[in-house]
């Protein structure tokens, strides 16, 4: 393939003002918040039809990493390679260890690089912006897109077109970067015409990226170079060094790199664009009933207008109120004013600092064989739900202070326990006692299903010694 594209999806985002649907151990970009399809997925699948593409090339957090890899799996895509961080350092960085790759592979590859939780709605002028592009990171320009302004919008930073770049219509250089404005200056850049959001989407040479990065930030680079350098291959995935990638500085590529760069130039881009960074951008771009309400899941309406209400597990009901978002889940309701969305990081960062879990999980917790739910807890005991898949297993493990107990509800499942070996199916049991080493399998062609009893004085996840696990996990 001669001067291949590579798509560089950056998944690291934890979607804090999505909560509490996004979560840090499921985070937006892995959710299906506008179609059935995550919007991880959505954006894999925007550039699959791109003409001279390679595969997929994934940078993400060491601990979504399944849930990526089953995702792209669904889609019967094989990726380039996972590159896992084993701590976020915004975007240069990223580019940087994405950028090496490709040079690895394509001296002359070129990138894409497309944050993993944008929606595009427009995908016919999403292609004819990246075509655009392309022909202009073929003279060695570094290419942003510049998404034509609809509104006068404070929480996006803007780009300020230049000169007319001749080689390629209605293509620009970059005069400037912008900071998010306030209001009256966001009403200015707009009446004048001369700004477009800036979209954190870029496309150029890996070589060209690594030129300028060299020259503005040689200290992101070597950290980078060193990281890759000592990185190691884990199944599908490619471990960056923890302590090599750790002593990169943070930075954004808008920083490190187009903001000081003489080769920058911007294509105009109007393709229906919203970054979902809060909770009115999904009323924003929702189906709206004739009232104005976006909803989703068991809702029920009455004299109720302009509301965002979305149910994962129960019926909700939204009786005379306006401008709304309620979000409910197993473990917790959000009801907020839509112009109050922007704070719900308070609400995550007041569950942090609170020391509680609601921000970092959901009750379901997904796992690479599967998952688990709990249903119920008490004082020395705790009832979970669990489905491990087809042809999975769970770890050869050991506790110190629980027993257990399992109960088959459907499939079949295969326990190791001591020495003993035992096949279980529907409504079959056993009993794991405290400190016996055991693993749980499911050798049949159907989902198994499980209802676990644990007792003990402490139930916490990490009271786990594991001895044998085919994911590798610690």
């Amino acid at each position: 393939m001669h001067n291949a594209l590579y798509p560089i999806i950056l998944s690291g985002g934890s979607g804090t003002r999505l909560w509490p649907l996004s979560r840090a151990a499921l985070p937006k970009q892995l959710l299906p918040l506008c179609s059935e399809h995550s919007l991880f997925q959505e954006t894999v699948s925007r550039v699959a039809s791109l003409p001279d593409t390679a595969p997929p090339l994934v940078i993400c957090n060491d601990e979504h990493r399944f849930m990526i890899a089953e995702q792209l799996r669904a889609l019967q895509i094989q990726p380039s390679a996972i590159f896992l961080e084993p701590v976020g350092r915004n975007t240069a960085p990223a580019v940087a260890i994405a950028a090496l790759e490709v040079i690895r592979r394509e001296p002359e590859g070129m990138m894409l690089v497309l944050p993993a939780d944008h929606l595009i709605r427009d995908q016919a002028a999403f292609h004819r912006a990246v075509l655009q592009a392309t022909l202009l990171a073929e003279k060695g320009l570094l290419v942003t897109f510049g998404v034509v302004a609809r509104a006068p919008e404070t929480g996006y930073g803007y780009i300020r077109k230049g000169e007319t770049l001749t080689d390629v219509d209605g293509t620009y250089r970059v005069q400037a970067f912008v900071e998010k404005p306030d209001l009256a200056t966001a009403q200015s850049y707009l009446d004048s015409g001369e700004y477009y959001w800036n979209s954190g989407m870029f496309l150029f040479r890996a070589k060209d990226f690594l030129t300028e990065l060299r020259l503005f930030r040689p200290d992101i680079l070597s950290a980078c170079e060193a990281a890759v350098a000592a990185a190691r291959s884990d199944l599908d995935f490619i471990r960056l060094d923890p302590a090599t990638f750790a002593a990169c500085p943070s930075e954004s590529v808008d920083y490190a790199v187009m903001e000081n760069t003489k080769k920058a130039a911007v294509v105009p881009a109007d393709i229906g664009w919203n970054d979902i960074g809060a909770w009115d951008a999904l009323w924003e771009v929702g189906s709206k009933d004739a009232a104005g309400n976006v909803t989703r899941g068991d809702v029920l309406l009455e004299g109720a207008g302009n509301n965002l209400v979305r149910a994962e597990s129960r019926l909700v009901v939204a009786l005379g109120v306006d401008d709304l978002v309620i979000v409910e889940t197993v473990d917790a309701v959000l009801v907020a004013h839509k112009s109050r969305v922007q704070d719900v990081k308070k609400i995550v960062d007041k569950l942090k600092t609170d020391k509680r879990c609601e921000h970092l999980y959901h009750s379901r917790v997904h796992r690479p064989w599967g998952w688990y739910e709990g249903i119920d807890a008490g004082d020395r005991f705790q009832v979970k739900r669990i489905m491990v898949k087809p042809d999975e297993k769970l770890s050869l493990q050991m506790h110190h202070h629980r027993a257990e107990h399992w109960i088959v509800v459907s499939g079949t499942a295969k326990v190791v326990r001591g020495e003993d070996e035992i096949m279980l199916s529907e409504n079959q049991s056993t009993y794991i006692p405290l400190g016996s080493k055991h693993r749980l399998e499911n050798p049949g062609k159907i989902p198994l299903h499980l209802i676990e009893v644990q007792s003990g004085a402490y139930l916490g996840e990490d009271d786990i010694v594991r001895y044998d696990d085919i994911y590798k996990r610690n």
